[in-house]
């Protein structure tokens, strides 16, 4: 099922999100002026740390109180607001380097803070995201050598055993197909992302996209650290139905339907 997964998935990332050597990423555009904190490093960071966010002031705060020790250590922290209306933006302006207004989208999200972004390596988190001590050190190790990418192990955020099921079959699904979520936190290498476009213009599927497109240069580093993820997805949809209908929405994708539908499908406005 996971050679068939991962097949299927590159001949999806083939026709529909071709290979390109130079092009402005699809949401970038929309970056105008973006307002940084005027003490941001003037020295080149190491990682651009890049989190989509919409209305996620129940969550931000927390991620980017952990993420203080890489700006410590001179990397970059970019929040890339899709339009949030609570507290998300005040907050995370208290805590990173940039926040980048964007049009709504995680795709275009990611783009807009690629786009700004000065680091040689890229780190795209959710918002909800629980990074593990050694995290950065297993990171840099694995982008030594260039173009490189991967993600992390997903270790979801809840005591119910299914979930430790739930995450170990992602992570076996991930390790043969080549294929990496966004909850896995996907990083790759400036020049490899660049290389491939970024992220399509999807609003759905992109990190699936993603993935393929970076698997056709190299396989990813699949790293064993894990990096925590919340359950609210699966507990406010129901486990099983959760699960049944992203099996659903990878099936209806390889066939060909739109992403905007299963957009429409899954619940996304």
């Amino acid at each position: 099922i996971c050679a068939i997964y991962s097949r299927a998935t590159s001949m999806a990332a083939s026709s529909r999100w071709p290979i390109i050597a130079s092009a402005a990423l699809p949401g970038a555009a929309a970056v105008v002026a973006a307002p940084c904190n005027p003490d941001r490093k003037a020295a080149t960071p190491q990682i651009s740390i890049i989190i989509p966010v919409l209305n996620e002031g129940a969550a931000i705060a927390d991620l980017l109180a952990t993420l203080a020790a890489w700006r410590a250590a001179g990397d970059e922290v970019i929040v890339s607001d899709g339009g949030s209306h609570d507290a998300t933006v005040s907050l995370a302006r208290a805590a990173c380097d940039c926040v980048v207004p964007a049009a709504r989208g995680r795709a275009l999200q990611m783009n807009a803070g690629a786009a700004v972004a000065r680091g040689q390596i890229l780190w795209f988190l959710h918002a909800d995201s629980v990074v593990s001590a050694g995290a950065r050190e297993a990171l840099l190790a694995a982008c030594t050598a260039t173009p490189a990418w991967g993600r992390f192990d997903v270790w979801i955020a809840d005591d119910a055993v299914i979930f430790r099921v739930i995450g170990a079959m992602m992570n076996l699904r991930s390790r043969l197909s080549a294929i990496a979520t966004g909850d896995h936190g996907i990083f790759v290498t400036r020049a490899l992302f660049n290389a491939v476009g970024g992220y399509a213009s999807l609003a759905l599927m992109e990190d699936i996209e993603l993935s393929a497109a970076l698997a056709r240069y190299r396989r990813p580093h699949c790293l064993r650290l894990t990096l925590g993820t919340s359950s609210r997805r699966w507990r406010s949809r129901g486990i099983a139905r959760t699960i049944v209908s992203m099996w659903a929405l990878r099936l209806a994708w390889f066939c060909g339907i739109s992403a905007s539908r299963l957009a429409r499908w899954y619940g996304y406005r």
